[in-house]
Order: C-alpha cells, then structure tokens, then sequence
C-alpha cells in the first residue's frame, strides 16, 4: 500500500519568502514539530544534488534519514527523497501566487513502506496527515509574525 499525504495553507507573505524560509534544512526545527535534527551534508546554497540529515520522531519512534534533491526550481517547487528503508519517501514543496495576493504552499509526502512500515502505512497515512496541517500552521504562524 502506498501512502500519499498532500496538505495546502495560503500565507500572507511573498511566495520568494515563504519558498526560502521553507526550502532552508536549518529551518526545519522551527516549523516542523518533529524534527529534533537538520544539516546539510553538502555545501550550500541548496540545488539537485544537495543531501540533508535529519533526526526526527514519529508514531514514538526515533528516525534517522537523508533526503537528497531531486528537483530544484527556487521560488516554485523542491522534491528531495530518501531511499532508506522502511519508508522510502518523496517529499516536495510547490508554492504558487493567489489570485488574493499570498502564497499558497503544498506539502506532499508520499511512499512506499515495506516491512512492518506497510502494515501500519494507514496509521502512518492519518499521524502524516495530522502532522503535516500542524507543519504548515506553524510556518505560517513564523512567517506572518515577522511582517
């Protein structure tokens, strides 16, 4: 079973803002409440080819992964992925101008468990769902209060 888990917020900030802030590892810790850990494992600035590290916890566990860029269009889109088992995973961002003036992001995560990762995939699927609105909330909450 696959999972596939897509989550949209409008921003009231410059999609340029909100695609750096978002697209920098070294923020990660700040909006997503899960990460504990992000580096570059490769020089900056971020571009195909860049690989992150990053500690998280999920579903009371600890995971360790790498992402590495896959594509890279600054200011539109970022798709990294991992291949580590048991949840290799495609994460992107797109960021689009609305018709209102602000920024609309979109997170997606999706992949293929395997082991016991497949038979929980559902459980991850609703946890991912859950964690992602959370994400998206708090970055706006961090990009709004810095107008």
């Amino acid at each position: 079973m696959s999972v596939d888990v897509q989550t949209e917020i409008e921003i009231r900030r410059s999609r340029a803002e909100v695609a750096e802030y978002a697209a920098d590892p070294e923020n990660a810790r700040e909006w997503y409440e899960n990460i504990e850990t992000s580096s570059l494992e490769t020089p900056p600035p971020l571009s195909v080819g860049s690989r992150m590290k990053f500690t998280a916890r999920f579903m009371g566990r600890r995971l360790g992964y790498t992402y590495q860029v896959r594509e890279l269009v600054p200011g539109e889109r970022l798709v990294m992925s991992t291949d580590e088992s048991p949840f290799p995973m495609e994460t992107t961002y797109m960021w689009h101008d609305t018709d209102a003036g602000v920024t609309k992001m979109t997170l997606r995560n999706r992949g293929k468990p395997a082991g016991f990762a497949k038979v929980a995939a559902p459980i991850m699927e609703a946890a991912m769902r859950r964690a992602n609105r959370k994400d998206l909330q708090r970055l706006r909450e961090i990009m709004e209060s810095h107008s």
